[in-house]
């Protein structure tokens, strides 16, 4: 297994606290994390793309070139790039920027991205996310991979002769496609051969087993070899203490407090959006949320893994507000703690 840190930049006041640091800071701590899963021996880290809501994530670019300029190792994801409302020939010519700035270190994730708001933000259709996401990504491969390149389509202009400079650092960047609800996204990655981001973060595991299995089984009959079929998982959030009994106590106000805030009345019954695990004991058991003891952990990760056989476990430390000794201190201690076991029982090919 190999290990991800994932940040969407929220912005919100502190669940229990009502405390709200200034944007720089806040943007700074992002930094600084990902600076630290570099020398706490993370594979990767990854900024989210939001343009509404509470985030600071809007130009996910910007925040991985400050990375890029930070680190030397680690590799640099998206989480996701929300290519449906982007111009490809934009988004060609950012990631490449980055991918030569970070010497090949840029992977993408493309979906159409966690929030509602921003199809209606860039002046488009929501019902037609589906076809904006496979067009556009669709082109984006081209231009990556192609010089020259002749296109016509819906959603943009036309091309004529056009080579995207500067052109990556060592070949098209791998893309993943992120998937949190809809079979589509499984779908698109397993016609062009290309790996999955499965969510994982918010809705029961059958849920998310469901898109897996789909891909997987797309991915076979589209010709492509099923060893390369590779997965990635997120989860809801990670929180670790001593025992189960102290992870209850310690973090349940500000567990349901987080739930509580981020609970979205308008899109109650749309999957992928609120949580049905509103309890820190429902998360415990049955959510994707990483919380409890080690052992909890590990066996969480091992139990999903049996269902998904990911490669890369994304985990995330910022999502209910902590400061940012306490990330460190949580990315420390699961590396020490979690990261080596898990690793030992569910070995990956994955970057190597």
């Amino acid at each position: 297994m190999k290990f991800q840190v994932l940040t969407i930049i929220g912005h919100s006041p502190h669940p229990l606290s009502g405390d709200l640091p200034s944007p720089a800071d806040r943007l700074a701590q992002v930094v600084d994390v990902g600076t630290a899963a570099e020398r706490l021996g993370y594979d990767a880290f990854a900024v989210g793309e939001r343009h509404a809501g509470a985030f600071l994530s809007s130009a996910p670019t910007v925040v991985l070139g400050a990375l890029a300029a930070r680190t030397h190792r680690i590799r640099l994801l998206t989480g996701v790039t929300v290519v449906g409302i982007l111009d490809p020939v934009r988004v060609a010519e950012d990631y490449a920027t980055l991918d030569q700035l970070s010497r090949g270190r840029i992977e993408l994730v493309v979906g159409k991205g966690a929030e509602a708001g921003h199809f209606d933000l860039f002046g488009l259709a929501e019902e037609r996310q589906w076809d904006l996401q496979k067009e556009k990504y669709e082109l984006l491969r081209r231009l990556w991979s192609e010089e020259n390149v002749d296109w016509e389509g819906e959603f943009r202009a036309p091309l004529k002769n056009v080579t995207t400079v500067p052109r990556p650092y060592a070949g098209p960047p791998r893309v993943w496609h992120g998937s949190a609800t809809s079979l589509n996204s499984p779908e698109l990655a397993a016609r062009h051969g290309d790996p999955l981001f499965t969510a994982n973060a918010i809705q029961p595991r059958a849920a998310y087993a469901r898109l897996i299995d789909h891909y997987r089984e797309r991915f076979e009959a589209h010709g492509h070899d099923p060893a390369r079929a590779h997965v990635a998982a997120g989860s809801g959030g990670l929180l670790i203490a001593d025992t189960h009994e102290q992870a209850v106590a310690r973090y349940k106000d500000l567990y349901e407090a987080r739930v509580r805030q981020s609970f979205r009345p308008h899109l109650e019954g749309r999957a992928g959006y609120n949580t049905p695990f509103r309890t820190i004991e429902d998360a415990i058991a049955d959510g994707p949320q990483l919380i409890g003891s080690p052992q909890q952990i590990i066996d969480k990760i091992l139990g999903c893994h049996a269902v998904y056989r990911h490669d890369l476990q994304s985990i995330t430390v910022d999502a209910f507000g902590q400061s940012t000794a306490e990330q460190v201190e949580t990315l420390d201690r699961f590396a020490r703690e979690i990261a080596p076991v898990v690793r030992r029982e569910a070995p990956s090919t994955l970057w190597e």
